[in-house]
């Protein structure tokens, strides 16, 4: 078989059932052989959206999300999703195609150097050069992409590598000299730990993102009721502790809830799990912590001491970790932290505009219309904060959101994914108006394919998170961040061939709500909210998450 078979033949081998692409020039030999595959093909309307998709399919199923592109402008529009996958150690297996390798280097028509350009922000990434590699490469992309700290695989294809042919044989084992992820912890480390634990009187679970990719949910949940320890949440890692269990806080952070600071700034010992530490999280980092010992367990030892130094830093996989320091503990009872945490209350802030819908109240329905069963993404902004503070989110892999690069566009085409990964489930985009403007395109996709991904739009009329920034921090000189012109939301869908609805008052929330969660079509809700709607509580630059403004 010539090398574009042998390629989608390995997808196979992998088990892939879907890639997320956009075909062009160079690719023409890869789509030839991916029509004639087992594998489904679903066409995205821009490359950055293919990996969103991709992204979003990853989040849901845990497996490696795939998507293709051509080379050049194709390939440079991954960079986005590759990046944000990146950020968010999501495995993905980015392909693209490239002129043939004589060409390379001469600057001709669609090439780019893909791998230079990614090689900051992948995993690793491959320049095919000799067709017998194939095989061997797309098996340890996959290998590479899935084990260890996850993160997201970049192969590159000359259009006459993927021409030529080869004797196809597909390795049953990868052998790579220099990776060699640690999954076991250190046991003088893991007996510290136990230690710390059994003297502390103050202590916390901060869980991250690497509970959920490390599937670690069931061990944090059994070490806080065993020892009687509250948790918090980053944002990656909402979902990986039941938000409605009696020990949980809240997300952490310069948006985290006033009880999650107020007890993480208050505690003895933080027990830090698959989290990185990053400024979203710690605020003012020269203050966060001071009264407390950390132990830090992360898979990636360069994540270890980078931003808060450990008293007891464990490299190994999260999951084998707090197994091993479960097998120390004991029944624990911390009557007096956990009645003062339940007493670190919101401080307080009073509404404005009740004129206009408020965003929580349309996020609370939305949780118990769907009993707390829907997957949900966000874009960037205050909606994402507010999703994460008021739907509650109890099992992992049902909160899909960017949260290293922060992108906008990230969330309809990650739902996208995450609805061709569960073709049952309900699936529900939570966007602003200007996030929404920057794949809304992909409303095409989703009525080609049949997918009923729902998506609620809080229309402020401007980027809502800035506009706030700027009233923080510019004195209110606000510039650039007003809509002059914003598209009529209801007839855009249905321009598509969708549904399309509209919120004004409270009650119309729950009757459209209702209509819209029954739906078997995509679904677009516009939801008029006030210009200045903030997100609070908020943690100003330089202070200590201790120190918020609104409750």
């Amino acid at each position: 078989m010539n090398g574009a078979q042998a390629l989608i033949k390995s997808l196979e081998n992998e088990g892939v059932k879907v890639v997320f692409g956009y075909p062009g020039g160079a690719v023409l030999s890869l789509y030839e052989a991916l029509k004639a595959s087992n594998i489904n093909h679903i066409l995205t309307r821009s490359e950055q959206a293919a990996a969103h998709a991709a992204s979003g399919y990853s989040r849901v199923t845990g497996k490696p999300g795939v998507c293709l592109a051509t080379s050049g402008p194709g390939a440079t529009n991954l960079i986005t999703g590759i990046a944000t996958a990146y950020m968010d150690s999501i495995p993905i297996i980015a392909i693209t195609g490239q002129v043939s390798t004589e060409m390379i280097g001469k600057d001709v028509f669609q090439e780019v150097d893909i791998t230079g350009a990614t090689a900051p922000f992948t995993k690793h990434n491959y320049l095919v050069k000799n067709v017998k590699d194939i095989p061997r490469i797309v098996k340890e992309a996959f290998h590479i992409a899935s084990t260890g700290r996850p993160g997201p695989v970049l192969i590159d294809i000359p259009k006459d590598v993927a021409a030529q042919e080869l004797e196809f044989y597909y390795p049953k084992t990868v052998e790579l000299k220099g990776y060699k992820p640690n999954y076991n912890g250190h046991p003088l480390q893991i007996n510290r730990a136990v230690e710390a634990i059994k003297r502390a009187e103050r202590p916390i679970i901060c869980s991250g993102g690497g509970v959920i990719s490390g599937n670690a949910s069931s061990e944090v949940i059994k070490l806080a009721e065993t020892c009687q320890i509250p948790v918090v949440t980053t944002l990656m890692g909402i979902g990986g502790f039941p938000g409605n269990h009696e020990l949980f806080l809240g997300l952490v952070g310069v948006h985290g809830s006033y009880r999650a600071n107020k007890a993480i700034s208050s505690a003895d010992l933080i027990i830090a799990v698959g989290a990185r530490f990053a400024d979203r999280v710690t605020g003012g980092s020269s203050d966060f912590a001071k009264k407390a010992e950390v132990i830090h367990i992360d898979i990636d030892p360069a994540e270890i001491g980078k931003n808060v130094e450990p008293t007891i830093p464990i490299v190994g996989d999260v999951k084998n970790v707090l197994k091993d320091i479960l097998k120390g503990v004991d029944k624990q009872t911390r009557p007096q932290w956990i009645e003062a945490v339940n007493k670190f209350n919101s401080n307080g802030f009073k509404d404005k505009n009740n004129e206009y819908v408020k965003p929580r109240d349309v996020i609370k329905k939305l949780y118990q219309l769907t009993c707390g069963k829907a997957i949900v993404s966000t874009e960037v902004g205050q909606h994402q904060l507010w999703t994460a503070h008021y739907y509650t989110f109890s099992k992992p892999r049902t909160f899909l959101t960017s949260g290293g690069l922060g992108t906008m566009g990230y969330g309809f085409p990650a739902a996208i994914g995450a609805q061709v990964a569960k073709p049952e489930a309900t699936v529900i985009n939570i966007s602003g108006d200007g996030s929404f403007q920057m794949n809304l395109s992909e409303l095409a996709t989703a009525m080609e394919n049949q997918l009923p991904v729902k998506v609620l739009i809080f229309n402020n009329r401007c980027l809502g998170m800035v506009r706030q920034l700027q009233e923080f921090y510019c004195n209110r000189n606000y510039y650039g961040v007003s809509f002059k012109n914003i598209p009529d939301f209801v007839k855009v869908a249905e321009g598509f061939g969708a549904k399309g609805f509209r919120i004004t008052k409270d009650t119309e929330i729950e009757p459209v709500l209702k209509k819209v969660i029954d739906s078997k079509y995509p679904c677009v809700v516009d939801i008029i909210i006030a210009p200045e709607e903030n997100v609070y509580p908020m943690v100003l630059n330089g202070s200590p998450i201790s120190e918020m403004i609104g409750g």
